[in-house]
């Protein structure tokens, strides 16, 4: 993987109609329902708090979040324009997208639940549709928007969310592209997805406060051969914001 700099990719499958999503969707629930026992449990297959790992060697170093380096990924930081704080990364691999952030949490109760209501509400507050559908991360979210193609023809942007409650953060994803509506697609976003680890701090944060991310030092960054594409900083979808 390399560094370097480039503009955000979309992070939402357009597809001329609602059929193709559905059907994705319905055929992807009904793979994982007949091939996962339970699911949404971290235990040993991660996301992984930092207490969890042994040293963190070798990992893209974000400040709250640490990226395992693979071939061919490229990150991308988003930054909100009015703070100049960086909210979200994108990792980008194979055509497919995969937005995280990170937030603090409460000690003895998880955040999921409450902000999958949220996002359907503001989905649905912008004419989209919301579907629940159980995944290998639990429960998670297929949103659908009304959008236009170049072409001016009517179709939907699709994203997956997924989140992962851990020991006083959570940590949620938005799959885009190819990764939103086929598992297959989605595979390798997946892995990497397990394989972040979350660094909360002991600082006490309300709930629901962003854990700050930043540009990686270059003492911590991988090896050159490892190193992932970094992407010019840009503002995240608004479907994805649960603040």
């Amino acid at each position: 993987m390399v560094f370097g700099r480039g503009r955000k990719a979309k992070q939402e499958q357009l597809t001329d109609s609602g059929d193709a999503a559905d059907t994705a969707v319905e055929e992807s629930a009904a793979t994982t329902a007949s091939t996962l026992a339970g699911g949404g449990e971290r235990g040993a297959t991660g996301p992984f708090d930092v207490s969890e790992i042994d040293n963190q060697n070798g990992y893209v170093d974000l400040g709250a979040l640490l990226i395992a380096p693979t071939e061919g990924l490229q990150l991308r930081l988003e930054v909100e324009e009015a703070s100049q704080r960086v909210v979200a990364v994108t990792l980008d691999l194979a055509g497919s997208s995969l937005q995280l952030q990170a937030f603090a949490a409460p000690r003895s109760e998880g955040l999921w639940d409450e902000i999958r209501e949220q996002i359907g509400q503001s989905v649905g507050g912008q004419g989209g549709q919301v579907e629940e559908i159980e995944g290998s991360f639990g429960t998670e979210l297929i949103a659908k928007l009304p959008a236009s193609g170049t072409d001016g023809s009517q179709g939907y942007r699709v994203a997956r969310f997924i989140g992962v409650d851990g020991p006083r953060w959570f940590l949620r994803g938005v799959l885009g592209g190819d990764a939103a509506i086929n598992r297959d697609a989605a595979a390798g976003l997946e892995t990497l997805f397990r394989q972040v680890v979350v660094i909360r701090g002991e600082n006490p944060m309300p709930p629901r406060d962003l854990l700050q991310l930043r540009l990686p030092k270059d003492s911590a960054a991988p090896s050159p051969q490892q190193a992932p594409e970094f992407g010019q900083p840009d503002r995240g979808p608004e479907t994805t914001q649960i603040g």
